[in-house]
């Protein structure tokens, strides 16, 4: 069953557009809550929490006012990181979480996704599922009954603090300097409040959401002004979080980016050296660097790719058994801690390693060498086949050939953007920039730029 609204990341858009407004947030809590209707639940329990978006509050009225019209019952968490939401679902025994976010978008977009009991996402057939119920038949409510509805608050942060500071032991941060960039987002509070916890004392950057702010210029997808801060204030390390904390991305002491990729070395080469990673396997994206794969190999571990998403490093984790993954763009999944992608606990998880290994983190980071690697996102007014363009399709293909065994070439669309993304990876810097320029102009040559 093919899915109309739903991408890689549950449903997401311009709030306001013909998706993501009021009216269609109200009908997809009704057809979410006729769908857990049909699979047995009476009176479900469903938690809601958001990020620091303007439109947030609108939609999570929305959606609760559909929930609660087919009989569900509705809690708000109000504003917590995704992984927060996963965490109280199986913490309250709830039915089903929805979260209210964008992610690394800016604030114009807004989008919503779901977690079933077990606090992992929802596969696409459970998608395809909710969408073939979306009640045409129903009038969107009026304003005034969306602005008037209000849902029971659970105390949810709290709990969620709790469970993370127990990562590392008490003070085990005393001395340290670190930098935290929330992004404007989700975990403007909790983050910095669970490594004040543990002793560290903490400088916060793109903590002050005001609604429009988040991810603007700041967070994981802007860390420069977090890698200068760690250089003016001599800190051990920065982190990064995107708007709703599901995703981690670092400086080492000396300014220098560290990437998911990084992340995940760091993580298995620990877990690998303690007997904690299981079948001594890693599982990664078809996005992630050769080198990545080419290190665990050395280290006499294993590489599991799967297609780009975190939910399905997810799925191929509980399917495999493992319990470590994540993607460069910085989801890092830990199954001992959570079921989903949880930029705080990795952060913690790091800190564990750096701290077992008296090493500072420009010295972990170096556990293998990356390939040359480019990528570009182009915006694209539709999605056609890419079998169906010949003019991109000649280069992928030839890119391919002049590549072979010691590269890659990987062409798909945004599943949560109108962009199509390209990543050219080689062992010559030159030949990777030559090629996946070529890409470029045989996108053009098919899909001319969007007015």
């Amino acid at each position: 069953m093919k899915r109309q609204y739903f991408g890689t990341d549950g449903v997401r858009g311009q709030y306001g557009g013909p998706v993501m407004n009021d009216a269609f947030a109200w009908k997809l809590g009704a057809a979410a809550g006729l769908w857990l209707e049909r699979q047995g639940f009476n009176g479900p329990a469903v938690i809601i929490g958001r990020d620091t978006r303007y439109s947030g509050p609108a939609l999570e009225r929305a959606l609760a006012a559909g929930l609660q019209l087919v009989g569900a019952r509705v809690q708000s968490a109000g504003i917590v990181p995704t992984p927060a939401v996963s965490f109280a679902v199986r913490t309250y025994g709830a039915a089903l979480g929805i979260v209210v976010t964008a992610s690394h978008n800016p604030a114009r977009d807004n989008g919503i996704k779901f977690f079933n009991a077990r606090g992992t996402k929802l596969d696409d057939g459970e998608e395809a599922e909710i969408e073939s119920l979306l009640p045409s038949e129903f009038q969107a409510p009026a304003e005034s009954f969306l602005a008037d509805f209000v849902t029971q608050s659970i105390p949810v942060e709290t709990l969620y603090l709790e469970r993370l500071s127990s990562i590392l032991p008490a003070g085990a941060l005393r001395g340290w300097r670190i930098v935290v960039d929330a992004g404007n987002g989700a975990s403007y509070r909790t983050t910095p409040a669970v490594l004040r916890g543990l002793g560290a004392e903490v400088i916060t950057l793109a903590d002050a959401p005001d609604g429009r702010n988040i991810n603007a210029g700041c967070g994981s997808q802007h860390p420069q002004a977090m890698q200068a801060k760690v250089i003016e204030t001599g800190a051990a390390l920065g982190i990064a979080h995107d708007g709703d904390a599901d995703r981690l991305i670092l400086s080492d002491e000396c300014g220098a980016e560290v990437d998911g990729d990084e992340i995940l070395a760091i993580l298995a080469d620990h877990a690998l050296k303690s007997g904690r990673l299981k079948q001594r396997t890693l599982v990664a994206t078809v996005q992630s660097n050769l080198g990545l794969k080419r290190f665990m190999e050395s280290a006499g571990g294993t590489m599991v790719q799967t297609a780009v998403g975190d939910r399905y490093v997810i799925e191929a984790m509980l399917a495999g058994g493992f319990n470590l993954g994540g993607e460069s763009s910085g989801h890092i999944i830990c199954t001992d801690v959570s079921p989903c992608g949880d930029g705080l606990a990795a952060a913690l998880l790091l800190l564990q390693a750096i701290l077992d290994s008296g090493r500072p983190l420009s010295q972990l980071r170096r556990l293998f060498t990356k390939f040359p690697q480019q990528t570009r996102a182009l915006r694209v007014a539709s999605k056609p086949d890419i079998e169906t363009l010949p003019t991109l399709s000649d280069a992928i293909r030839d890119a391919e050939r002049r590549l072979g065994n010691d590269g890659r070439v990987l062409v798909r669309y945004s599943g949560t953007e109108p962009r199509i993304r390209f990543l050219v990876e080689g062992t010559d810097e030159a030949t990777v920039s030559a090629l996946i320029e070529r890409l470029e102009r045989a996108l053009r040559v098919d899909l001319p730029e969007p007015k």
